[in-house]
């Protein structure tokens, strides 16, 4: 796979070798939560209790979507409004350009729009479950959400429907490129989940841009050091092009 910062996107079909690594790649990790699906089971046998039981199944089944995921993704380019999983690896580069990351959930990220600056730059967006939150946390979001429209706080969170009630983290916004994508994020139908709501997307689009348009003016005044994480993926990019173009 490749991509570009001044043309399309797709697959490099004379760099074969990359496309069997990183399908072994994929068979590798999907191999491994194959065998998560596996233990789970045999760990549900062993109990009575029926809440256990539950909690174990809903952990193979957790397990058998990461799967699926992992199989159907064959790479190539991001879906605006769609949904995925990071890999890992992109939290380590925003750890490395001195930003911080401190979430230790896996949470799905919205590809919420594509940056003008650079082909293939992306503005994405981590989601959570609302419900997930305790009363608190509940409290503190909406508080956020209740300041004045001036107030910039008003755009670090905000509350909508994907396939059940998010919470949509805009101020932890990054840029994202189709490297970093782990895996697609799957509705229900098994197929990757794409947010359709027009409301919902202009609403976080607007608060998106507001929060940009801050971070032009201060720059890395957010914790994960937008402005150090965009310069870092642009180079990327280009270097990527430049090394397509010493190929030709």
């Amino acid at each position: 796979m490749f991509v570009e910062c001044s043309g399309s996107f797709g697959y490099n079909v004379s760099k074969k070798p990359e496309r069997v690594s990183a399908f072994r790649n994929v068979g590798q990790r999907t191999l491994y939560f194959v065998l998560i699906m596996f233990r789970n089971v045999q760990q549900a046998t062993l109990y009575d209790d029926t809440t256990t039981f539950r909690n174990v199944g809903q952990r193979t089944l957790q397990a058998l979507y990461v799967c699926i995921g992992l199989l159907l993704y064959s790479g190539g380019r991001m879906e605006e409004h769609g949904m995925y999983f990071g890999k890992n690896e992109f939290y380590e580069v925003i750890r490395k350009i001195g930003g911080v990351w401190n979430d230790s959930k896996e949470r799905p990220i919205i590809c919420l729009m594509k940056s003008l600056e650079c082909e293939g730059l992306y503005w994405a967006i981590p989601v959570g479950n609302y419900e997930h939150r305790d009363e608190k946390a509940k409290e503190r979001i909406q508080k956020y959400m209740n300041y004045d429209k001036k107030d910039i706080r008003s755009c670090f969170y905000h509350v909508g429907n994907t396939n059940e009630k998010s919470i949509f983290f805009i101020s932890d916004v990054v840029p994202f490129t189709d490297k970093y994508i782990d895996r697609e994020y799957l509705n229900k139908t098994k197929k990757i989940h794409i947010v359709k709501n027009k409301v919902l997307l202009s609403e976080l689009e607007y608060k998106l841009k507001r929060i940009l348009s801050f971070e032009n003016m201060r720059p890395n005044y957010f914790r994960q050091h937008i402005t150090d994480l965009k310069d870092y993926l642009i180079k990327e990019l280009n270097k990527q092009n430049d090394n397509k173009d010493a190929a030709k």
